[in-house]
C-alpha cells in the first residue's frame, strides 16, 4: 500500500485523488494540516510543505501531494520531487470580467500575490489592488458578494475543483513558477516510491519544472519576489523559458524569453538568469523586498 500525504482542502484532495488514480492499486489519502492551513497569512511557502515533508521522513507516508508553485526551490533535506503529473492550463485567470479592458477604471481585484499585483499595475495602473485570502470557494464568494470588482486566480485550480467556467484564462500574465503542475515528493532512497512515482510522471512537464524552479534559485527569487516563469517544451528537442519580474507596484519591468535544449533546462534558466541581470535584475528584486 502506497501512504499518500495531503493538505485537506477541496483542491488539494482532488489532486491527491488525481494522483492516487494514477498511482493505481492500494493507496491510502491521509490528511495532513499545514502551517499554512492555520495562518494564511505567513509569507513563506514553507507553510504548505513543512508538516507534509516531516511525514515523509518520519515515515508516516510514503509520498505527498502538491502543488508545484508551493514547493520551496530548496527542498527539505531526505526529500525528492518524485513526480510531475500532466500540466493542467498554466494561466492566472480573471473573475469578476470577460478581459482586463473590461474593467472600469480604479476597479478594486483581489489578490494576494505580489507577482498578479505587479504585472496587472503595469498593464493597468489604475486598478486597486486588494489582499484576498481563502480557499477557492471563500475568494470566489467575495468577488461575487462584493466588495471587489475582480479577483485574479489560478484557472488549473478551478479546473480541478470542476468551476474552471467561472474564470477567464489571461494570456498577458506570465504565471508562477510550477503554476498548473502537481508534483509527488517523497524520501531519497524509497525506491518503490520512485518507482511507482517515474510510471507517472509527465516528462514535458516535469522538464518545464525543473527550468522555471531553476530561474527562481539562479536569480535568488523567495516568496517576496515578483517573478513569472513559464517553460514549454519546443518538439522533442528544444524548450523555451520566459521569465517577467515586476516591482510590486508595476512601475519596473524586465521580460525575456530565450529557449535552448530540452535536456538542459537549468542551464537554459541559468543562461536567462544571466541577461536578466545584466538588464538589471538584481535591482529590481532587491527594490521589492
Amino acid at each position: 500500500m502506497i501512504r499518500l500525504g495531503t493538505r485537506g482542502s477541496a483542491l488539494a484532495l482532488a489532486q491527491a485523488r488525481t494522483a492516487a488514480a494514477l498511482l493505481g492499486g492500494d493507496v491510502e489519502i491521509v490528511e495532513i494540516t499545514t502551517s499554512g492551513d492555520r495562518d494564511r497569512a505567513m509569507p513563506d511557502k514553507e507553510k504548505w510543505v513543512k508538516e507534509l515533508d516531516r511525514a515523509l521522513v518520519d515515515g508516516e507516508i510514503d509520498m505527498a501531494v502538491h502543488s508545484a508553485k508551493d514547493v520551496p526551490g530548496v527542498l527539505a533535506d531526505g526529500i525528492v520531487l518524485a513526480a510531475a503529473l500532466t500540466r493542467e492550463d498554466p494561466r492566472d485567470a480573471l473573475i469578476g470580467a470577460a478581459t482586463l479592458a473590461e474593467l472600469p477604471q480604479g476597479a478594486r481585484v483581489g489578490t494576494s500575490s505580489l507577482r498578479r499585483a505587479g504585472q496587472l499595475l503595469a498593464l493597468r495602473p489604475d486598478l486597486v489592488i486588494e489582499p484576498l485570502r481563502g480557499n477557492i470557494d471563500t475568494r470566489l464568494r467575495i468577488v461575487r458578494e462584493g466588495p471587489l470588482d475582480a479577483a485574479i486566480l489560478a484557472q488549473a485550480g478551478l479546473n480541478r475543483i470542476g468551476r474552471g467556467d467561472e474564470g477567464t484564462p489571461l494570456d498577458e500574465l506570465v504565471p508562477a513558477p510550477g503554476q498548473g503542475i502537481v508534483v509527488l515528493t517523497s524520501r531519497i532512497g524509497d525506491a518503490v516510491a520512485a518507482g511507482a512515482a517515474m510510471q507517472i510522471t509527465q516528462p514535458g512537464a516535469f522538464t518545464s519544472l525543473r527550468a522555471e524552479r531553476a530561474i527562481g534559485l539562479a536569480l535568488g527569487a523567495d516568496c517576496t519576489t515578483a517573478i513569472g516563469a513559464h517553460a514549454s517544451p519546443l518538439g522533442d528537442e528544444r524548450i523555451e523559458l520566459r521569465v517577467k519580474l515586476t516591482t510590486p507596484s508595476g512601475d519596473r519591468v524586465l521580460d525575456d524569453l530565450l529557449d535552448g535544449p530540452i535536456e538542459a533546462p537549468e542551464e537554459l534558466a541559468r543562461s536567462i538568469a544571466t541577461r536578466l541581470r545584466a538588464a538589471g535584475a538584481d535591482d529590481l528584486l532587491e527594490s521589492s523586498r
